[in-house]
Formats: C-alpha cells, sequence, structure tokens
C-alpha cells in the first residue's frame, strides 16, 4: 500500500535541481571525494545523528574515537559512536529493499545499548516533548505489518528513489518499530536508499544539515503527523539534500590533486584508455594538465602506456584496475 503524501510544486521543483545538481557532481568527480574529505563527511554524519539523540560527544572526541585513541566521556555515548562507527563504515554492504537487512543494522546500532536490538518492539510506545505526548505510535502488534507493507512500497518502480527515501525516513518515525533508535534508523536508511542509486550520498552529510535545523525537523514531523501524510516532510527533506549538494558543489572551487584525479579514474574501472576518455571524464581539464596526469601515473606505475603519439593507449597496472571502498555485496 503506498503511504499517504501528495506530489507538489515545491517537491517537483526540487527534485529537479537536485538531479541537476547530481549530474554537476559527476561532471565534476565529486561524487567519490578525497579520503581525507569521505573521513571528514563521515566524522560530521555520526556527531549529527547523534546529537539530535542526545550524545554528548563533539567532533574532536568522535574523531579520536575512529582513531583509537582513549576518550573520557559518558560510556554511553562512546558506545553509541563506536556502533555507529560500524555503521557507517558498511553502508554499501546493506540491502535498502531488506527488512532483514534494516534490523541487522539496528542491532548493530544499538548493541549493548538497549535489550534485544534488531528486534521490532514488542509494548506500545510514544514520543514525548517534556511532559506532553507528542505521538502515539501504533500498536506494537501492528508493526511487523506496517513495515512489510513499507519495503514493498520501497521496492515499486512507481516512484523517484530521492521521494521514496524521505518517505520512508517519515515513516520509520510514525511507526517507531522499535523501543530506540527509530530517529538513527530513519536517517541512517534514507542514506542507504539514496546510495544504492546515486553513490555520493555515501559522502554527503546532510544529517548534519538536519541538526542544524532540529526544530524545524522534529516541527515538520508533528505537522505531518496531524495531517495524515508526508509531503510537508518530503519538501523538507528535498531541501535538506539540495543544500547538501550545493555545499559539496562548492568544493569544486578548491585545488584538486593530481593524484585524487587519478585515484577517482581507477576506480571508473576502465583497463585500457586514451587520454581523450581520461578528458572525457575531467571535461574542465587542459590538454596538457590531462597529459601531465597521465605522465604522472606511468611515472608511479600506475599505467602502462602503450603506442605513440595520437595511438597513444594507457593501461592500468595489474592490481590497480578495481574501483577503491565499493562492495557490492549485502548485509
Amino acid at each position: 500500500m503506498r503511504p499517504p503524501y501528495q506530489i507538489s510544486y515545491p517537491i517537483l521543483l526540487r527534485t529537479a535541481t537536485i538531479s541537476e545538481k547530481i549530474g554537476a557532481i559527476k561532471s565534476y568527480f565529486l561524487e567519490r571525494p578525497s579520503p581525507l574529505l569521505r573521513k571528514q563527511n563521515k566524522i560530521r554524519t555520526i556527531h549529527s545523528s547523534l546529537k539530535i539523540e542526545g550524545n554528548s560527544l563533539n567532533i574532536e572526541q568522535i574523531t579520536a574515537i575512529i582513531e583509537n585513541k582513549r576518550v573520557i566521556g559518558p560510556q554511553k555515548d562512546i558506545k553509541e559512536v563506536l556502533n555507529a562507527v560500524k555503521v557507517y563504515d558498511q553502508l554499501t554492504l546493506f540491502n535498502p529493499y531488506s527488512s532483514k537487512s534494516f534490523l541487522s543494522a539496528h542491532k548493530l546500532l544499538l548493541d549493548g545499548l538497549i535489550e534485544n536490538p534488531g528486534k521490532y518492539r514488542n509494548q506500545n510506545a510514544g514520543i514525548y516533548q517534556g511532559s506532553r505526548v507528542a505521538h502515539i505510535a501504533p500498536p506494537p502488534g501492528n508493526v511487523p505489518l506496517l513495515i512489510k507493507d513499507l519495503f514493498s512500497y520501497l521496492r515499486s518502480k512507481d516512484e523517484m528513489t530521492l521521494i521514496k527515501s524521505c518517505v520512508f525516513h517519515y515513516e520509520i518515525e510514525f511507526i517507531h518499530p522499535f523501543l530506540d533508535g527509530n530517529g538513527r534508523m530513519g536517517r541512517l536508511w534514507q542514506t542507504v536508499i539514496l546510495i544504492k542509486e546515486y553513490p555520493v550520498f555515501e559522502y554527503l552529510p546532510f544529517e548534519t544539515l538536519i541538526s542544524n535545523t532540529q526544530k524545524e525537523y522534529y516541527d515538520v514531523l508533528a505537522k505531518c503527523d496531524k495531517k495524515g501524510g508526508s509531503t510537508e516532510f518530503i519538501e523538507y527533506m528535498l531541501n535538506i539534500i539540495d543544500s547538501s549538494l550545493s555545499e559539496l558543489l562548492s568544493l569544486n572551487n578548491r585545488l584538486v590533486t593530481d593524484i585524487e584525479r587519478i585515484d577517482y579514474f581507477i576506480s571508473l574501472g576502465k583497463s585500457e584508455f586514451s587520454r581523450k576518455d581520461y578528458m572525457n571524464v575531467f571535461r574542465n581539464l587542459s590538454s596538457a594538465t590531462a597529459s601531465r596526469d597521465l605522465k604522472k601515473g606511468v611515472d608511479i606505475n600506475l599505467f602502462t602506456r602503450i603506442g605513440d603519439k595520437n595511438k597513444t593507449l594507457y593501461k592500468i597496472t595489474s592490481g590497480h584496475n578495481m574501483p577503491l571502498n565499493r562492495n557490492n555485496n549485502s548485509i
């Protein structure tokens, strides 16, 4: 059954601008940023998602935990970070269309923090704001069927992935399938869904913008609860995604190194190519710079040069022809 929502003009407008920006990101080869930027974005994502849930650790402390350094802080908060690091290290391994994979992610995320992580709740639940009940979740007996219907919707081909990811995020907050970790799982799984079609979302810390607009995030969830549909939440999340993509595109102004370009090109899995093929990927690159890049690749034994002058081809050296940080297996 399709969850209730309407495709509004703001949704149509935002999906169009997001699609344009994703295209620009591909042309500027920012869909797979540098290792340093990827690390920074993962830290920002973990910090923001846990901060929304009340975790007290700051960016520096989370960085230290990731680097296996000793950190002084509440043990529960440290455990939350350690669990989140495990989960975000495996983002591409989860199957976005599998409820079993969804439960395995919850088990990793909440391991050692609650009883029976990875299990749907078996008691009534609600969301409180102070002493006021802000949301009463569906009865626990309804949860398995509601989740089954939600994953069926997710697997359907009748809607854009961008929109389905937002709907799924909202519905997880509404169904509240777990005793704890629902917010984290809603945000995490939206990322998992998006990665399947748009790899850039593995490195896009849009949860930072949610954290920065936390009141609006909760207000729009409450508004949708009252209206009985997720339309306004979709609009909110698409704005968040659009802003995150704009932030990433602004990085195009930074100085990109030859090694970063070569590393990205190798990740595309092309075994043999010409300078023209290289420049088709990096469209703003001059022919002289492309030649210097290719010479650098040959000098450090990443490429082998075949032929001469206009007939020159390059072959990626054995052992360097697999995309980096990509794995098609699923949990």
